[in-house]
């Protein structure tokens, strides 16, 4: 598509699709669509991460969804699952999430949330984006028309609200220390006030933000600062989240990276105990390979599904199940939730640790293959299909066949190739990866 990718509309402030004028006309084109349905009410709610350009881009986005005859309503900072959940609580027609996830402040962008709470489907921001490049009069509502615009104080709180409708009553945590890791993003309020309220010892860091440092040097995408406070503190758990509080990745008490993956993996075998697992688990292209002997080991259903949340959703309610997810940390709890949401995650990992079990055995469950990520950074969109580069993938392939597997793709957010590899032969799966990396550069 021209504007969407894998995961909504992102890149550069101020270039490209991410400016005022552009966001005007996405909020103008989503606007149109959803007034066309013709439904008596027509709302669109918006929440935002930290970064200082959500300032500059959230008055456009509100102009032009009100100049298409939608009533507005803005949270201010919130986890972008908390926007798909009062989404669907608020009866709105359309939620969207200002942010650009677990990228630095320069970059920003979109995600857009229907009715249901789920992410729009390829079909409908297809739509949206043909009315983004049609003329802006003929989607401008007459002045009777306008929609009104109103900024609502209580998003964290009613946020917070649903969760603990999702935990049992009188859930409480007892001499257990949590160091948590907010990003500086979008879960700096409500991430802290959750789990404070469940009587946690907690130590909170990556909490300030600035504007200009979410992400940078803390969150999910850099854990070494987890790891270090957990270690500072003798945690018995520590928690990252992204940018926009969708991911989690997890420390246990020696301080050990605990990544989506094993998260899943861990959350799979609770589930297939209590018997609330139902079908089997969602993964994606990038899930290791040891996750997938896990499963088979223990007879649960494994689907690998295309990289991006999304997508993952979209298999969970194809096949029916009910967990899924990416071993960047986006963990879909299909009982409780629309979209990935760290706090929610963890609030689940925090119930099963209650019982005085160590993280480093709960999450110690399978042997992961060892994985070489390799990202490249392109001018040309076109790059994979290039003769030389097609040849060099199919080289590498039938060099690792039956030792591992490689995985090359465009990234759907960046401008990037992204190249995986996995294998226990570490010399033959770099010599692989080196090959296409040549000639792709």
């Amino acid at each position: 598509m021209k504007y969407f990718g894998t995961d909504g509309i992102r890149g550069q402030v101020n270039s490209n699709n991410i400016n005022g004028d552009m966001f005007f006309k996405f909020g103008l084109a989503a606007g149109k669509y959803f007034t066309n349905l013709k439904k008596k009410k027509q709302t669109a709610i918006i929440a935002k991460d930290t970064r200082l350009s959500g300032y500059a881009l959230e008055p456009a986005l509100v102009s032009g969804l009100a100049s298409a005859g939608m009533h507005v309503y803005t949270l201010g900072p919130l986890p972008t699952n908390g926007l798909a959940m009062l989404t669907k609580s608020m009866n709105a027609n359309l939620g969207i999430m200002i942010t650009a996830s677990h990228n630095l402040y320069f970059d920003n962008g979109l995600k857009l949330f229907g009715p249901d709470g789920l992410k729009l489907s390829d079909k409908i921001q297809k739509k949206i984006e043909n009315l983004i490049d049609s003329k802006v009069e003929k989607h401008l509502s007459k002045p009777r028309l306008l929609g009104r615009v109103k900024r609502l104080e209580s998003g964290t709180d009613d946020y917070i609200k649903i969760l603990k409708k999702k935990i049992p009553k009188n859930f409480k945590l007892k001499n257990m220390k949590i160091v948590l890791d907010c990003a500086n993003g979008a879960g700096y309020k409500s991430a802290p006030k959750m789990i404070k309220s469940l009587g946690a010892k907690l130590i909170v860091i990556g909490n300030k933000p600035n504007g200009f440092n979410i992400n940078k040097n803390c969150g999910s995408t850099f854990p070494k600062k987890l790891q270090r406070s957990v270690k500072k503190y003798k945690a018995d758990l520590g928690i990252s989240l992204d940018g926009d509080a969708d991911r989690i990745i997890m420390c246990d008490e020696r301080g050990s990276i605990i990544d989506g993956d094993q998260i899943i993996a861990a959350l799979a075998l609770q589930w297939k105990k209590k018997k609330i697992l139902k079908g089997g688990v969602v993964g994606t292209l990038m899930s290791n390979y040891g996750l997938e002997k896990f499963f088979k080991s223990k007879k649960i259903k494994f689907i690998r599904a295309n990289v991006g949340d999304r997508y993952v959703k979209e298999v969970m309610q194809k096949k029916k199940f009910n967990l899924g997810g990416e071993q960047s940390g986006h963990i879909i709890l299909g009982k409780f939730a629309t979209t990935g949401d760290g706090l929610l995650v963890a609030l689940e990992i925090i119930q099963a640790l209650s019982n005085k079990v160590k993280a480093s055995i709960f999450f110690d469950v399978f042997e992961k293959i060892p994985q070489v990520l390799k990202n490249i950074k392109i001018k040309e969109d076109e790059i994979l299909k290039k003769s030389s580069v097609k040849n060099a993938i199919t080289f590498a392939n039938r060099l690792i066949k039956y030792q591992g597997r490689i995985l090359v793709r465009k990234s759907g957010t960046e401008p990037k190739i992204r190249i995986m590899g996995e294998s226990k032969n570490k010399s033959l799966l770099n010599k692989c990866i080196k090959t296409i990396t040549k000639t792709i550069n």
